[in-house]
């Protein structure tokens, strides 16, 4: 009787794990196209030094997607409850315009107090709005997706309003310092974004609350018989995502010192729910993957990316956007994937049979 060796074994395992690893495929995803990229752009990856800052295209993907990930990284958890928050782009939006607004008023706009207090503005109205919206939704027993699509038609308007339908434009260096300055040559957003995820990461996975979230999510009826309140934690997760947006709006509106009410954040809900959905986390709600979102938000920033690289026209952008959405979707469904393989294994045998069946007539006759 012969054994298998361990180490053999041992290596199977391992790599039945990594295979079975919700990372894998985001991952594997991301590597794809930005090899893609380097086909096209043999200096893709090149990062260069210049004024003692870094410069690339891959130092671009992080900062311009950063707001995305914060935006994406707020939705992840609202989707872990079984909700959804189509008013972030409005939360954007709304952010952008008390903050530049603030800043452009002000009798000394280049200073950090005015910096400061801009901010905080804009933080403390976001605060009001997701508590706005986790009432609607616990509270009144709103669907989240009717909840937040008020905010999202009338948070663009407000912002609209706060604006007065023109572009702020603001000059202030520590403003600017949010989404377009740099720090130990990083760029700040980049460095700010990661320092929020992990501190979400260590929160919801060295504390109850991470459990919480998915078991108000994975079964709502379950978790209120085990006296788990989901009303506050309900709020909890719609201010959480408010917050985010609201600093990816302060985020995008330094990086180009000026505030548009009508198209900050436009359309950014659809990128972060497309990124939680490509990083694994199942919009039923459950357990959800704060990694897998910042992988799927780099996807999708890179994707866009790909977009200006590869000179596709601009008429064309979505639909190409639309259709490397669905074919990601796709390689990470597992239902998707069993088929594939399925196929590929019957189809040799119908081709044994096809041909062994001549040679059973030859016999008989």
């Amino acid at each position: 009787m012969t054994t298998q060796p361990a180490e053999p074994r041992a290596a199977g395992a391992i790599g039945k794990r990594l295979a079975g690893h919700r990372l894998l495929w985001p991952g594997l995803i991301l590597l794809a196209l930005l090899l893609g990229n380097l086909a096209f752009h043999h200096d893709f990856f090149s990062v260069r030094v210049r004024d003692g800052h870094l410069y690339g295209s891959l130092i671009d993907i992080l900062q311009f997607g950063a707001p995305l990930i914060l935006v994406a990284l707020g939705m992840t958890l609202v989707i872990a409850t079984r909700g959804i928050d189509l008013s972030v782009g409005s939360t954007v939006a709304i952010a952008a315009a008390l903050a530049c607004g603030h800043i452009s008023t002000a009798a000394r706009p280049g200073s950090v107090a005015t910096m400061l207090t801009a901010v905080a503005l804009a933080l403390g109205v976001a605060l009001v709005l997701g508590l706005a919206n986790g009432l609607l939704v616990s509270g009144l027993g709103v669907q989240p997706i009717v909840a937040t699509l008020i905010l999202m038609v009338a948070g663009r308007g407000v912002a609209q309003l706060i604006t007065d339908g023109q572009i702020i434009t603001v000059t202030s260096a520590p403003y600017k310092m949010i989404g377009g300055g740099y720090w130990l040559t990083f760029p700040f957003a980049v460095l700010l974004a990661a320092v929020l995820v992990a501190l979400t990461g260590f929160v919801t996975r060295h504390s109850a609350l991470g459990m919480l979230i998915e078991s108000v999510g994975g079964n709502p009826v379950a978790s209120r018989l085990v006296g788990i309140r989901a009303g506050g934690l309900l709020a909890l997760v719609y201010v959480f995502s408010a917050l985010c947006a609201a600093v990816a709006g302060l985020m995008i509106s330094s990086n180009v010192s000026s505030a548009d009410g009508n198209n900050a954040g436009l359309w950014i809900e659809l990128d972060a729910i497309l990124a939680v959905v490509v990083g694994g986390t199942a919009l039923t709600g459950g357990r959800f993957s704060l990694g897998g979102t910042v992988l799927g938000a780099l996807i999708i920033q890179t994707l866009s990316t790909t977009v200006y690289t590869l000179g596709v026209p601009p008429e064309t952008t979505l639909v190409f956007k639309a259709f490397v959405v669905i074919v990601v979707c796709l390689v990470q469904s597992p239902a998707f994937r069993a088929k594939v393989m399925r196929r590929r294994a019957t189809t040799p045998r119908s081709h044994t049979t096809a041909g062994a069946a001549p040679q059973q007539q030859e016999v008989r006759a």
